[in-house]
């Protein structure tokens, strides 16, 4: 096969290899996507679907590491860290807690405004093309607040990310909210109303973006896991899995959580965490919230869609668990029966986990792998993979193709990281 048949490999079937491969489709690419398990089964599959151009702000900011060492250690809080020796882990939180400062928090949250406008504006192109599909609904989300002091207290942020990124909320309190959601009871401060938001449902949206992708003719091959590369001269001609060689012209990482594994064979080591998340799916209640809601003081999520309802969220850091938690799960439920007036009486259909790949900077990382002329990164997208997918995929192709770049890729270089993040790439 001659360098110019082989086709554009993406290395992982969730939604940002997804969506690198339908734009590389789209320009005339052949383009074939290998994936370990199941197309879109991994955070592409159980997340809560929120498209969430209101999500500027990086968790890094002033204030948010003394609110961490409150929770970090409590097993029954929103945010847990396993204790146990991780020199990674423990470089990521100091890393983490140098950025917690204004002038970082706003650096993050342009760059993050970029990849989200953008890519809510692609979602909807594709949304009103028949494109995808999802049980899309663009009605905004609700920041629902217990407290009066933080209700209060978050005008501050909202007006901040009005002025800046000209993202703004409305401000509805306990009457208006109870009024317009009235599965809540009368524990509530208020709200404020995200219009600009728009929420999908995760794994009916990637069954869509499936046969979008079948119809520009990727090829979609599962159950074949990347284990590494065959390179000549600075380029790799083929990627090895456990189903064989396949050769390349140029290949698109988007391995999500686990590219630390892969540090020796790309030759990079990004300074990704797996921040595990929970969710818990049920049939569509008789009594269901008619916008998603985020219950702030408890970072727990409810998004309804016709089909069912979705309760989820959490962070726990505890290294690549597959184990389920129950207790994390009753966090979820614990936060739907306060805020509720009524437990949801539809069966569950699914109890859900997955890692997020979560950089310390809460950007992620789109770029060329230093080591080689025609192999790319994207990567750690936090817990806004679905909200960057379209951005980064068309970003992604104006790196590969030398077309002018459609946001400014600067802040999402491997650069950043320093000369730790280089390695020399086991030779193959």
């Amino acid at each position: 096969m001659s360098r110019s048949d082989r086709p554009i490999l993406v290395i992982g079937g969730g939604v940002v290899g997804a969506a690198c491969a339908l734009e590389l489709a789209g320009r005339g690419h052949r383009v074939r996507i290998l994936e370990r398990d199941r197309f879109g089964r991994g955070c592409s599959h159980g997340n809560c679907g929120l498209v969430s151009p209101s999500h500027v702000l990086p968790l890094c900011m002033p204030g948010a590491l003394a609110k961490s060492m409150r929770m970090v250690l409590s097993s029954g809080s929103p945010l847990y860290v396993r204790p146990r020796f991780d020199p990674e882990l423990a470089r990521w939180l100091m890393n983490f807690a140098r950025r917690c400062r204004k002038d970082a928090m706003l650096e993050a949250a342009a760059a993050r405004a970029a990849l989200l406008l953008a890519s809510m504006d692609r979602y909807e192109k594709m949304i009103r093309a028949g494109e995808l599909a999802g049980e899309w609904e663009r009605r905004g989300t609700l920041f629902v607040f217990a407290s009066k002091k933080g209700f209060e207290h978050f005008e501050e942020e909202n007006d901040l990310v009005r002025e800046r990124f000209g993202v703004g909320a409305e401000k509805w309190d306990a009457e208006k909210l109870l009024e317009r959601e009235p599965t809540l009871r009368p524990v509530v401060a208020g709200a404020w109303h995200y219009e600009i938001d728009a929420h999908v449902r995760p794994d009916v949206l990637m069954t869509s973006w499936k046969k979008a992708l079948e119809q520009r003719g990727v090829e979609i091959e599962e159950n074949c896991e990347f284990r590494s590369l065959r390179t000549e001269r600075g380029r790799v001609v083929a990627v090895l899995t456990s189903e064989g060689e396949r050769e390349a012209s140029q290949v698109v990482f988007a391995l999500g959580a686990v590219t630390p594994r892969f540090a020796d064979k790309l030759g990079v080591r990004i300074p990704i965490q797996p921040g595990k998340g929970y969710s818990i799916t049920m049939g569509r209640p008789e009594d269901s919230p008619n916008l998603p809601l985020l219950f702030q003081e408890r970072k727990v999520v409810a998004t309804p869609w016709p089909s069912g309802i979705r309760l989820g969220s959490t962070m726990e850091f505890s290294g690549y668990d597959t184990t389920v938690n129950p207790k994390r799960l009753k966090l979820l439920t614990d936060a739907a029966a306060f805020h509720f007036k009524k437990t949801f009486d539809a069966p569950v259909v699914e109890e859900w986990y997955g890692w997020r790949p979560m950089t310390y900077d809460e950007m992620p990382v789109i770029d060329r792998l230093p080591a080689f002329e025609n192999a790319w990164l994207a990567a750690g997208h936090g817990m806004l993979g679905l909200s960057m997918a379209p951005a980064t995929g068309a970003l992604v192709a104006d790196l590969m193709t030398g077309a002018t770049p459609s946001v400014d890729p600067t802040p999402f270089r491997i650069a950043r990281f320093g000369s730790r993040a280089i390695a020399t790439p086991v030779a193959q």
